[in-house]
């Protein structure tokens, strides 16, 4: 009877370990999605991946609802030549997922060259079954001594 008990709570710990695995594999996605889509200024995707309710933090201090982040984006105010992220981390609970990574871009904003390195952080809703991004700040990395 007890070894019963344990495969039956066995293989339940799989299955959510293996539904937070799949989850946290969709979110990873849909980050992934967006960084190219800002890096290629595809309005499209952008509009397809970010909740109408969005709050865009910039290391400056300054935030942008979804309509300016995308306008920007498309009008080259921002403008991500390359975009890279690294030291991602995924963490979910219920229909919210939290996502942190360091951002490493070239930049083109007003057709002026500059870089950028910032750790972000993003908050992930899931609406309708579709993760999108809800909430965005980001702040300047720290440079070491």
């Amino acid at each position: 009877m007890k070894k019963s008990v344990l495969f039956f709570v066995l293989i339940i710990f799989s299955t959510v370990l293996f539904a937070q695995a799949k989850e946290e594999q969709a979110v990873a996605q849909v980050v992934e999605k967006l960084r190219q889509a800002m890096v290629d200024a595809d309005q499209k995707t952008m509009e397809s991946l970010v909740s109408d309710k969005l709050s865009y933090g910039h290391s400056p201090g300054f935030v942008e609802d979804k309509k300016v982040f995308i306008q920007n984006i498309m009008n080259n105010k921002s403008d991500f030549v390359t975009m890279d992220l690294t030291n991602q981390t995924i963490s979910i609970s219920d229909n919210v997922a939290i996502v942190r990574h360091k951002l490493d871009a070239k930049t083109n904003n007003d057709g002026v060259a500059g870089e950028a390195h910032l750790l972000v952080l993003m908050v992930w809703q899931k609406i309708g079954g579709q993760w999108k991004l809800l909430a965005r700040q980001a702040v300047k990395q720290p440079v070491a001594p």
